[in-house]
């Protein structure tokens, strides 16, 4: 049961929809919003890596979710995608806009958005407010002040990050 006197914590988790370091994350996350609940709130930041073709396409399409949904966040639609990432490799932006179709979203507004760019800019300031902290690869994660590069190698992150948020948030976490 949360606090409604604890203010969150915030987890950022900067992601690229088509790396498979990122989908292999989504255990963790899982297991950090069950444990936390609505005391972490997990905010995906988008940081495209030149070495995947469809990751800013990806990105925008994350966006564009996002503002289809209404309620600011597309992890839905995120972990549809992660869930593709070979597929998102190989065939490109038209599995964006299937898992689209499949999550219920307007596909044809949806690749309108990719077309158009408008959430170019978006996607662009998280890449750079990623590179300015120091951020070199996906999965990282900044909780506290604190960047945690989860690129090479993922073991005893969660460990990390809940020891990092237990003492944000006091002791009984």
């Amino acid at each position: 049961m949360s606090d409604p006197a604890i203010t969150p914590v915030t987890l950022d988790v900067w992601c690229e929809l088509q790396c498979p370091d990122c989908r292999s994350a989504l255990a963790d996350l899982h297991a950090l919003r069950e444990r936390y609940g609505d005391r972490l709130d997990i905010r995906l930041r988008h940081f495209p890596l030149d070495k995947h073709q469809h990751a800013a396409a990806a990105a925008q399409a994350a966006e564009e979710a996002a503002a289809q949904l209404g309620s600011g966040t597309a992890w839905p639609y995120v972990e549809a995608v992660l869930a593709r990432v070979k597929d998102l490799a190989e065939q490109g932006e038209p599995v964006l806009l299937e898992v689209a179709r499949e999550q219920g979203l307007d596909a044809e507004e949806m690749e309108t958005a990719l077309i158009d760019g408008r959430h170019f800019l978006a996607v662009d300031a998280d890449e750079a407010e990623g590179r300015a902290i120091g951020v070199k690869g996906t999965p990282t994660y900044e909780i506290g002040g604190k960047i945690l590069d989860g690129s090479k190698d993922q073991t005893g992150l969660r460990e990390r990050i809940e020891e990092i948020a237990d003492g944000l948030l006091g002791a009984g976490s």
